[in-house]
């Protein structure tokens, strides 16, 4: 499918779909096309700027609560902890209503922050750095606390360097499941201004009729930022699942 998308993305628009995969002519300008017929560049900003925003708040207050989660002691924390892990349980489409409802409340339909302050927090990701905090000796701390370190400095400068695998797996995960977002962008967004790519290219389908082999180089450009993401990170990524998984 990949292959074939790349192909498509090249050919001129009477040979979409012929059994032949290779173009005949390299159409490079359907690539200058799409930038002409919508506003694509703006689609592509919107899509990062969010997906950027989301992926710091969602590692920041994951690697906050994963550290009082694992590392502090307080009342009830187990408790609160499976209470909170339970929340992965529902499905997303139940808290759509829910949160639209608040969005509405709270007038931020139609809104960057509307996409960004919901998904700044995450069940998965908490699990996934508590159980990398779990796996750091709590000599470390207690070492950190004697040298007169606050529990602040014991989590910015002991914990979270340790932690840096589980940051960046959590990172990879947030950047691609925010980029490729589809569901909730189309709920929330009215004006094509705002649109981030997955909402803008089903508006060029839905707008400029057949046009296959643009929608096809749009597509191939809209994957762009998550290949080279996951080229540079990769070994992050391996190490982190490993480390999270073997103890």
């Amino acid at each position: 499918p990949f292959v074939w998308m790349v192909l498509t993305s090249l050919k001129p628009l009477a040979e979409v779909g012929i059994e032949n995969w290779l173009p005949s002519k390299i159409m490079w300008s359907n690539y200058r096309e799409v930038f002409a017929v919508i506003p694509f560049g703006r689609f592509y900003w919107n899509s990062l700027f969010i997906a950027a925003w989301v992926t710091f708040l969602q590692v920041f207050t994951c690697s906050l609560a994963a550290f009082s989660f694992a590392r502090l002691q307080w009342p009830g924390r187990d408790r609160v902890f499976l209470l909170y892990l339970a929340t992965l349980m529902l499905p997303g489409l139940v808290m759509m209503i829910p949160n639209f409802q608040i969005m509405i409340k709270l007038h931020l339909v139609d809104t960057y922050a509307g996409l960004i302050i919901p998904a700044a927090f995450s069940a998965f990701g908490t699990f996934l750095l508590r159980q990398f905090m779990l796996g750091i000796p709590p000599s470390l701390d207690e070492a950190a606390e004697i040298d007169g370190a606050s529990k602040w400095q014991v989590y910015w400068e002991v914990i979270m360097p340790l932690a840096r695998p589980g940051l960046i797996a959590l990172t990879i995960f947030t950047f691609i499941g925010t980029y490729q977002s589809f569901f909730w962008p189309l709920v929330m967004l009215k004006s094509i201004a705002k649109y981030t790519l997955p909402i803008g290219l089903l508006y060029f389908d839905s707008t400029q009729g057949q046009s296959t082999h643009l929608i096809m180089a749009g597509v191939t450009m809209s994957l762009l930022p998550m290949i080279v993401l996951f080229a540079c990170l990769q070994r992050y990524l391996v190490k982190g699942i490993q480390l999270g998984a073997v103890k």
